[in-house]
């Protein structure tokens, strides 16, 4: 059976009298179930992430949405980057917004999860080698979008910025499904999975067969059109259909203790980035008045 066949099953990961516990939500989703039977609320529940990967990888352009948005040319390969292990957080978690910088985005995406080593897997036996599929939002600091450029090291790799959850679920065909980010309880994005261009298949067949992927490991898998900044107390959440709502709220730190190194920009090439189509937008409307 792969992870696409039902019945549909999951498992979370919270901190329960102070030690790590997997649990089951219950029928109605207003509990959480222990190992051992003993039942809490799941809304007092303090979650952990659902795994601990090795490493984490993810694709920059996957829908077209997100593509045309940036008339970018057509995809004819796919590429990627990777987030640190410590950019891991969880469902509730807070992202940080450091108070020196401004454009830190959501980016909502399913997150393929590894449950067998994968190297050199063909597409058709990805599915039996995945624990399972969670909601994921790749956050990103834009401010530090010149500096980084592709690699994202800083944009996408400050420490929390890859909230995963509530848990991992299989026994759900995941290409069925569509992906929504809310901001405020407005929808923000929304994108079937079936419009990505290179499908989760092909992306860990792709990255397996130079890459040994562990259990445990992510693969987020791209996101639509509109990725635009928060403020500091906004609610985003992600949702996959049949998969589960990750719910995450924005927060400020302090800025580093010192100026070693680049600091934060802010200039047309990364408001391009951090505004997408709204600074496309606003750049035509200029030109148009210019003529």
């Amino acid at each position: 059976m792969t992870v696409l066949e039902g019945p549909r099953r999951e498992v979370r990961r919270i901190i329960e009298g102070g030690t790590p516990q997997w649990v089951m939500p219950s029928e109605d989703g207003t509990e959480l179930v222990l190992a051992d039977g003993r039942r809490i609320g799941e809304a007092t529940a303090t979650y952990l992430p659902p795994c601990d990967p090795t490493k984490i990888l993810c694709i920059h352009l996957n829908f077209d949405s997100r593509r045309v948005e940036f008339r970018a040319p057509e995809l004819t390969t796919p590429t990627y980057f990777q987030k640190p292990p410590t950019t891991m957080n969880s469902h509730r978690g807070l992202l940080y917004r450091p108070a020196d910088c401004q454009y830190i985005n959501f980016e909502g995406e399913v997150a393929a999860i590894v449950g067998r080593p994968m190297k050199n897997v063909a597409p058709d036996d990805v599915w039996d080698h995945l624990a399972g599929f969670a909601p994921a939002n790749d956050v990103g600091l834009h401010d530090f979008r010149e500096t980084d450029q592709g690699g994202m090291t800083r944009v996408k790799g400050q420490d929390g910025y890859c909230p995963v959850g509530p848990g991992i679920v299989r026994g759900v065909d995941i290409r069925q499904e569509t992906l929504r980010t809310y901001l405020n309880g407005q929808v923000v994005q929304e994108d079937p999975v079936s419009n990505m261009t290179f499908g989760i298949d092909y992306q860990l067949a792709d990255l397996c067969r130079h890459i040994t992927l562990l259990p445990g490991d992510i693969v987020l898998t791209g996101t639509p059109a509109n990725s635009r900044p928060m403020e500091l107390g906004d609610v985003v959440e992600v949702e996959v259909t049949g998969i589960g709502r990750l719910t995450n709220t924005v927060a400020e730190r302090p800025a580093p203790s010192h100026t070693l190194g680049h600091q934060p920009m802010d200039t047309d090439a990364i408001r391009r980035v951090a505004l997408g189509g709204d600074w496309w937008a606003a750049r035509d409307a200029e030109q148009a008045a210019a003529q």
